[in-house]
């Protein structure tokens, strides 16, 4: 990851939609109806910024040129879970992406300095195990997705299915507090706000349900770790390949 340092800051460069929302939204000067002023606005989007940071996700688009290519088959054979591969992968970069992530930060309290603010240690350490937690969430759902391999060549075109409502209901693209209430309440029993404005919010010291956040984080941990295993399983049973 240290040789490729060059791509991973146009990959943390390319996470900047929170920044254009967040000029889109202060401009048109509708952050009161999200519950928030520019400050918190500001606040809010950067925040989103850092956790996409440390838990956005591709393992789909890998597993499926390791397993197009012919590069899963020693991996099975040994007995390490090639999962476990794409997560060291994974952690490797957030570490590589960190000094950007502090770099484009800084630049944009340099630009904003009145929403300059520094987390308590209580906040830090509760944002940082609930980024951690919808890493997991995230990981889990694209292995789901990546697991259809067994069965189709091309099942980064399903994640595109749910990329769509990541971006509107994670809280990427605009506060949750936003939406309706009814689509709120809907909301909330999928994992995608668990995904960037649980962790956002607290970040950032908006008001947040801790108890219910991260009984929700924790239970889409629990429904999809043994879901992937069993269509994990299932696929191994059928995959064919030179070698396997």
């Amino acid at each position: 990851m240290l040789e490729y340092r060059i791509e991973i800051a146009l990959w943390a460069l390319s996470g900047v939609l929170p920044f254009i929302m967040f000029s889109l939204w202060s401009q048109n000067d509708v952050g009161n109806s999200f519950g928030l002023n520019d400050i918190g606005l500001a606040r809010y989007f950067l925040s989103a910024f850092l956790v996409r940071q440390f838990s956005v996700v591709w393992v789909v688009f890998s597993f499926e040129e390791d397993s197009l290519s012919g590069r899963l088959s020693p991996y099975l054979l040994q007995p390490l879970h090639p999962l476990l591969r794409y997560v060291a992968a994974h952690l490797a970069e957030q570490a590589t992406r960190l000094p950007f992530a502090i770099a484009i930060a800084i630049l944009f309290f340099v630009l904003n300095p009145s929403s300059f603010w520094i987390p308590s240690i209580s906040r830090f350490l509760l944002a940082y195990v609930s980024t951690h937690l919808a890493f997991s969430i995230a990981f889990l759902l694209q292995s789901l997705v990546a697991s259809l391999c067994f069965w189709t060549e091309k099942s980064s075109a399903l994640e595109r299915l749910i990329f769509v409502p990541y971006l509107f209901l994670s809280g990427l693209l605009v506060p949750l507090s936003a939406f309706p209430e009814k689509v709120l309440f809907l909301a909330n029993f999928t994992p995608f706000p668990y995904l960037i404005n649980f962790p956002a919010k607290i970040l950032s010291g908006m008001p947040v349900d801790l108890l219910n956040g991260f009984f929700f984080q924790i239970l889409w941990i629990a429904i999809l770790l043994p879901s992937v295993n069993i269509l994990w399983k299932l696929g191994v049973r059928r995959y064919t390949a030179m070698g396997a």
